[in-house]
């Protein structure tokens, strides 16, 4: 089972991590990154930019609206993720205890991802979606 661990934090954390030594932070997270390759239960990570960068498309109006980042009202940001290929919600919530990324104001969310099998396989759009994988090879 596939599950996605969402790595969240609140502003202060976030300002925090920043008086880390860059390369000290990089060793730590690279031999978390490692383990993970090691046990063969990683298959993605990625960081995500500073969210002064980003935008939000709010869907409540009609056109929709685009609020250019940081945004004020934000308790905490998702600031990367990882996918991990694990047997359980439980080995998925262990890998996410071990994570270096911890503390006060750092929480992990976990999630299932589901998986094309699991949609209704008749549907044209669930067929165009498997040949597309298929097709890059992703199934």
């Amino acid at each position: 089972m596939k599950y996605m661990l969402i790595m969240r934090a609140t502003d202060e954390a976030f300002a925090k991590m920043g008086e880390v030594d860059f390369g000290e932070m990089l060793e730590t997270m690279g031999r978390y990154n490692d383990e993970m390759i090691r046990a063969g239960v990683l298959l993605a990570a990625e960081g995500l930019d500073d969210a002064a960068e980003g935008v939000v498309v709010d869907y409540s109006a009609e056109p929709p609206i685009v609020t250019d980042g940081p945004y004020g009202e934000t308790k905490e940001l998702f600031g990367g993720f990882y996918i991990l290929n694990v047997a359980s919600k439980e080995e998925a919530v262990e890998w996410a205890k071990r994570s270096p990324m911890s503390g006060p104001g750092f929480k992990t969310e976990i999630r299932r991802v589901t998986g094309i099998d699991e949609f209704p396989q008749d549907n044209i759009w669930i067929q165009k979606e498997r040949a597309w994988r298929e097709q890059t090879g992703q199934l």
